[in-house]
């Protein structure tokens, strides 16, 4: 009971870290490449891992390529979407996975109870708060952003195999520095150049949004199952209109009001009693 409920502490504070990251992405690829921000943010975050890697246990380096490769995807296809729509549209478009996750599970056999109610209302509630009636239709960065919310189910539903089988900081180690690895040949077969890089944006994103938030998800997933993990990442878009608020001074309507009361409902939902 105390790893669940410390596993939900660390869930829950990653939520609010990546609630930052939206505007500062899409500030982001408004200046550089996606691809170079990509392996710039996670080229950062390893540094941090690097001492990890002397010492790995057996069985570490396989899992942690396998989620680097998944985590690649759902970054990149994030970064790419964000240059042609909004950050509360991608929002929302991510939060499918909160379905998606428990779908997935089901598909390979895994009862899954308890949280349908819990995914439905999270992910209603995402619509509600993100939505806006002066955006455009659908485009092409949507559906860059639902190939982010496929991948990203598929990285919750492995992580917690490998998080349950691999120590966390190797396991993160393995992840981060892979990533970066992966991406280094997007980034040069767009021909990057480092002028103009928003340095102050890739360094927040490297330490806090990847290297931080990578570890706390490896940890709190070994303790927390995938569908109320999923779940509980739906409070990602609450937390990033609870810091436009404050920092900008914008407001909810009541729709997003709404939204956001339905997120938070679905995740006690999902919360109420640690698993068995």
């Amino acid at each position: 009971m105390r790893a669940y409920a410390l596993g939900l502490l660390a869930l829950n504070l990653l939520t609010l870290i990546w609630g930052t990251t939206f505007v500062v992405v899409r500030g982001a690829v408004a200046e550089i490449s996606p691809s170079l921000l990509v392996l710039l943010r996670f080229l950062v975050a390893g540094l941090f891992f690097l001492p990890f890697l002397f010492r790995l246990p057996p069985g570490a380096l396989g899992p942690g390529l396998e989620l680097a490769f998944w985590l690649l995807l759902g970054y990149a296809s994030q970064a790419m979407g964000l240059e042609h729509t909004s950050a509360s549209r991608s929002a929302f478009i991510t939060a499918l996975n909160v379905v998606l996750v428990p779908l997935f599970l089901s598909l390979a056999g895994r009862r899954v109870e308890g949280v349908w109610l819990a995914a439905f209302l999270a992910f209603l509630g995402v619509g509600l708060l993100s939505y806006d009636p002066r955006q455009p239709p659908l485009n092409v960065g949507d559906l860059w952003t639902l190939l982010t919310a496929l991948t990203y189910a598929i990285y919750i539903v492995r992580l917690e195999v490998h998080a349950k089988a691999v120590p966390s900081l190797p396991l993160t180690a393995v992840q981060v520095l892979g990533t970066g690895l992966l991406a280094l040949p997007w980034a040069l077969a767009e021909g990057f150049r480092l002028e103009g890089v928003p340095w102050g944006a890739v360094l927040y994103l490297g330490v806090a949004a990847t290297a931080l938030t990578t570890w706390l998800q490896t940890w709190g997933q070994k303790h927390v199952p995938a569908p109320q993990a999923a779940i509980l990442y739906t409070l990602e878009p609450v937390w990033a209109t609870l810091f436009a608020f404050l920092v900008l001074g914008e407001r909810l309507g009541p729709s997003g009001l709404l939204g956001a009361l339905l997120v938070i409902l679905a995740t006690f939902q999902a919360i109420r009693r640690s698993p068995a």
